[in-house]
């Protein structure tokens, strides 16, 4: 059986010793969370902080912080999971195989709600000040909900089954919230509780929400899902702990959660909103200040034995990564019944998720002749028009059929394959103007920006060089200089820091959004490429990056994939050697360059607080508390 609690949870891990006390007192302003990336990149336990400056309640990190310990804390559930999902694939699998799915009755019971008059949650109440004031970074508008459980109901029509739960962050103070009484909701554009937001303004009422925080970590994972329109986060949570989620109704308009560490009542009122953030990230970047929808606290509800869970999110890996990575294991075989012809599709972590997919796709129809994309161009508008994938910015996609042992999670080999056949004079598919990623500031302004399909399909046109030819050099007026190979066929240049806008107004944009910002365009890799003829041995190279560390973005594959597709705008920074532009379609005969410099309207890049740093450094020093741990 899955676990009854997030005690449960707790004490199974330290039994198994995955899970170690932090027992002297920490400081939940940036202290706590530098020790949890810290731990997160050595692969450390589970860290129980029992001792935490301001808050009565311990916390919880890094619980989710290898793959080791996901399969661990799903190891009952997982394998019926997937066999569920076998069954939607294909619901004749029953009778051909019964002894392999006799149990699947009994799993399909486990995901129905139950409901309830009492948990364990309605044993104690707080405030809203009561509560962890965790802070990850050091530009952070306040303290946040890291893991919250933001349930919903769909106005109109109440029920488990019209419901929505979200991870969507909780800003808890900073900015002009009152004390107490008002809390920050951010929620990202294509997210489940908009739908619920828009119908409660047409109504003219306000929007119940409750926002759970602890329990089972299945309703952690269940909140995370990507799940269909129509499908209930909860179902998926009984069904991921083998175990009927427990809903308390009778104490309020909207049932909560009655084995959540704590829950938090309000509502929201469609027409208010305030100042949220600004907020490190998981681009690697700090989401800066917009006016998003205010919570109006009620009360606030907790067990006597409750736990604070929190993750820390940042430039990735972090440890929401292994939610990636659980989320792909699970849903990857439902990708071709819901997008046929698809048989993969990759997020990539690295680049920030929704900036950079990857899929593999096929060919099917034109037999004979000379393989081109074609059929792929209809599977990237069906991904783009796919929920949360609609927010990527580059989708690489590739024919299953030029190589069948294509692996989406070998990112280099993939990324080669594309580069030895994409054609820059027809395979460079723009959308312009259109919805991006909220948290993603590369764009044109807020869930504005570009996308760019490259497909690419049929034999091998070019070999890819991996290093510089001899003799090579740049012009110097433009002030492009340091190139390095990355990867076969993929060159890195340094350039000049951006023209436009003072750099100052990066800072003042964390502030302030009422200022328009200037985009005065910079036209130095513009004006590079159509300086350079055809023959320029800088066109051996496929792909060029132009960027502002060049020995940065070359020192791994990750530093490249975060420098450069988190920081160009397909539409605007796209630009190629030998460029053209015939009855609206953009290519070019040459190189494909991407300006991945940083912009003066982008974000600040996240950076830790030298202080603490140091601070940390010697709590982890010879003979100090946490000795040993990173």
């Amino acid at each position: 059986m899955g676990y009854s609690s997030l005690q449960a949870c707790v004490a199974d891990l330290e039994q198994s010793g995955q899970l170690k006390r932090i027992d002297p007192e920490v400081d939940p302003h940036l202290e706590i969370a530098e020790i949890q990336r810290r731990v997160f990149a050595r692969g450390g336990p589970a860290l129980l902080f029992t001792r935490v400056r301001g808050s009565k309640f311990p916390l919880l990190g890094n619980l989710f912080g290898t793959k080791e310990r996901v399969r661990y804390i799903f190891r009952d559930a997982l394998e019926h999971v997937r066999r569920l999902i076998e069954l939607k694939i294909d619901p004749m699998a029953a009778l051909k195989h019964p002894t392999r799915y006799w149990r699947a009755p009994w799993t399909a019971w486990t995901t129905l709600p139950k409901k309830v008059g009492y948990g364990p949650v309605m044993e104690a109440s707080c405030t809203i000040s009561d509560l962890p004031q965790l802070v990850c970074w050091p530009e952070d508008g306040g303290a946040f909900i890291t893991l919250p459980q933001v349930y919903s109901e769909l106005p109109g029509k109440p029920g488990w089954q019209s419901g929505n739960l979200g991870m969507y962050r909780v800003q808890l103070s900073g900015r002009d919230y009152q004390h107490n009484r008002e809390i920050g909701l951010h929620y990202q554009i294509h997210r489940g509780i908009g739908v619920h937001h828009t119908r409660a303004i047409e109504r003219g009422e306000p929007l119940r929400v409750n926002i759970f925080v602890g329990g089972p970590p299945a309703m952690t994972l269940s909140a995370v899902m990507p799940l269909p329109e129509g499908l209930s986060e909860l179902v998926f949570a009984g069904a991921l702990n083998r175990r009927r989620v427990r809903m308390v109704h009778g104490q309020g308009p909207l049932p909560f959660h009655g084995e959540a560490d704590f829950v938090i009542q309000g509502t929201i009122d469609p027409a208010q909103t305030k100042p949220e953030g600004p907020f490190g990230d998981h681009l690697g970047y700090y989401a800066k200040v917009h006016d998003f929808p205010v919570l109006r606290v009620e009360r606030v509800l907790h067990r006597r034995d409750a736990i604070w869970p929190f993750t820390v999110v940042g430039r990735p890996p972090q440890e929401d990564t292994l939610f990636g990575d659980i989320i792909h294991e699970l849903t990857g075989p439902l990708i071709p019944t819901v997008l046929p012809g698809i048989k993969e599709v990759h997020a990539v972590d690295a680049a920030g998720v929704h900036p950079l997919l990857l899929a593999i796709g096929s060919e099917r129809y034109v037999p004979y002749g000379t393989r081109k994309p074609r059929e792929l161009l209809t599977q990237a508008n069906a991904i783009l028009g796919q929920g949360q994938l609609s927010l990527a910015k580059f989708l690489f996609i590739a024919a299953q059929q030029d190589d069948p042992s294509l692996d989406l999670h070998d990112i280099a080999r993939f990324l080669q394959h594309v580069l030895r056949r994409v054609d820059w004079t027809t395979d460079l598919h723009f959308q312009t103007r259109t919805t991006i990623d909220t948290l993603d500031y590369s764009g044109s302004g807020l869930n504005e920006g570009s996308k760019v399909v490259i497909p690419a399909a049929g034999p091998v046109r070019r070999e890819l060089p991996t290093e510089l030819p001899g003799g090579f050099s740049l012009p110097e007026s433009f002030g492009l200089h340091s190139p390095r190979v990355v990867l076969p066929g993929v060159l890195v240049l340094q350039g000049p820091a951006y023209r436009g806008v003072d750099p100052a107004q990066m800072v003042r944009n964390l502030r302030d959004t009422t200022t328009p910002i200037s985009r005065e365009h910079d036209r130095t890799v513009e004006e590079f490429c159509a300086a350079l003829s055809h023959d320029h041995a800088l066109n051996q190279f496929p792909l060029v990056v132009v960027v502002d560390d060049s020995v940065f973005a070359a020192a791994s594959l990750n530093n490249w994939l975060w420098t450069t597709f988190t920081r160009a705008n397909p539409a605007h920074d796209l630009h190629g050697v030998g460029s053209f532009t015939e009855h609206k379609h953009w290519g070019c005969r040459g190189s494909l360059v991407i300006d991945a410099r940083i912009k003066p309207w982008h974000s600040a890049p996240l950076v830790e607080d030298p202080a603490v740093t140091r601070r940390v450094e010697s709590l982890a020093g010879r003979g100090g508390p946490l000795e040993g741990l990173f």
